[in-house]
């Protein structure tokens, strides 16, 4: 059985641990330990790839907003639509007031525009607010890169290594996993999923990182969605839809159900939700469903990041909770994250983001 001896270990190899890594492994010894063969199978490769200041609400947007420049090279232009019919129009007024006076700004569009962006919508969405700032992400490309910059400084990655022990002794950890044991100073817990599973295994605070699932289902439609055509979000959240590369059309329920960690797939029922309200939406045609998967997005009890040592045992750091924007956040956070563990100031371009608003501590203050 392998054994392994570093400074910071971190559990989860997806974005999160990829780019925590990158971050740390110029400063000190690195490695990522990963329970399935490729990194990033479970959510990182299963997001609906974009970059909007407002999802995830005002708690997340500064991280949002700060992790431009370091997306900047993997970011193309889409533009997002949020629209309402008579029932979302309350939740459209929420949001432009949410957001009021801060990142992102919308533009207020009405019916004779919303037609000519979206040919073929449904009569009853009026009116919508532009966000004219959201992106495409490259979030294969952004993790591979992150991933292959974090070996380069030293970091090594072991994969189908799944953690069924921590110990601690000595002032530091024993990660006991199926590949072999690893002896690190430090423990970072950005297993997704997974978070709170390894908390427990480490004996540390009792953070409900609860996992949800996500739908995505990939079609042909008559028309096809033209390549420029922006991301169309339901102000009441009941569906999204973005156009693929190829004339295809992706498509979310905007379904959020909690589920136990595991390898989640799409359920039938969340599929044919999708479809029957695209059809309420637009007056497309679906000429062929391709394909659909499901993704996890896991959410701490108030549904912001948890980034920062653990109030109950020394050495575990929460690195969590990163909901559906893990990947549209990832530069910031792990500026962060790296400045915490290193006990450094932020990288500039998080600088201005006070780290105690993440903070584990909070629920238990």
């Amino acid at each position: 059985m392998d054994q392994w001896s570093t400074d910071i270990a971190i559990v989860g190899a997806g974005i999160a641990g990829a780019t925590l890594a990158a971050a740390l492994a110029p400063h000190a010894k690195v490695m990522l330990i990963e329970a399935e063969a490729h990194p990033g199978y479970h959510s990182t490769g299963r997001s609906a790839a974009f970059w909007s200041e407002s999802y995830g609400g005002p708690a997340v947007q500064p991280l949002t907003t700060a992790s431009y420049a370091g997306l900047a090279p993997y970011l193309s232009p889409r533009s997002c639509l949020h629209i309402a019919d008579a029932d979302g129009e309350a939740a459209l007024t929420a949001l432009g007031d949410a957001f009021a006076g801060r990142a992102p700004a919308f533009r207020a569009i009405d019916r004779a525009e919303l037609e000519a962006r979206i040919p073929g919508l449904a009569p009853h969405y009026t009116r919508a607010l532009e966000e004219r700032s959201c992106e495409d992400i490259d979030v294969a490309r952004y993790h591979a890169d992150a991933l292959a910059d974090a070996r380069r400084a030293g970091t090594t990655v072991i994969t189908d290594a799944q953690v069924f022990e921590i110990l601690r002794s000595g002032g530091a950890w024993t990660i006991r996993t199926t590949a072999g044991d690893v002896r690190a100073r430090l423990i970072v817990d950005a297993a997704g999923a997974w978070a709170s599973e390894i908390a427990a295994l480490a004996g540390a605070a009792p953070i409900a990182i609860t996992p949800h699932r996500r739908t995505i289902v990939q079609l042909r439609t008559d028309p096809a969605p033209s390549a420029d055509m922006p991301l169309v979000m339901d102000a009441a959240e009941r569906f999204y839809f973005k156009p693929e590369a190829g004339g295809r059309l992706w498509l979310s329920p905007h379904d959020e159900s909690p589920v136990a960690a595991h390898d989640v797939a799409a359920e039938e029922l969340d599929v044919a939700i999708a479809i029957d309200r695209l059809e309420h939406a637009v007056d497309w045609r679906i000429v062929r469903r391709e394909r659909s998967w499901a993704g996890l997005r896991s959410f701490a009890p108030d549904r912001a990041p948890v980034y920062g040592f653990d109030d109950r045992v020394p050495g575990f750091f929460w690195f969590a909770g990163q909901g559906g924007f893990g990947i549209q956040t990832a530069p910031a956070a792990a500026a962060i994250g790296a400045a915490l563990l290193l006990g450094k100031a932020a990288d500039p371009f998080a600088a201005n983001i006070d780290p105690e608003h993440y903070s584990p501590r909070r629920f238990s203050r």
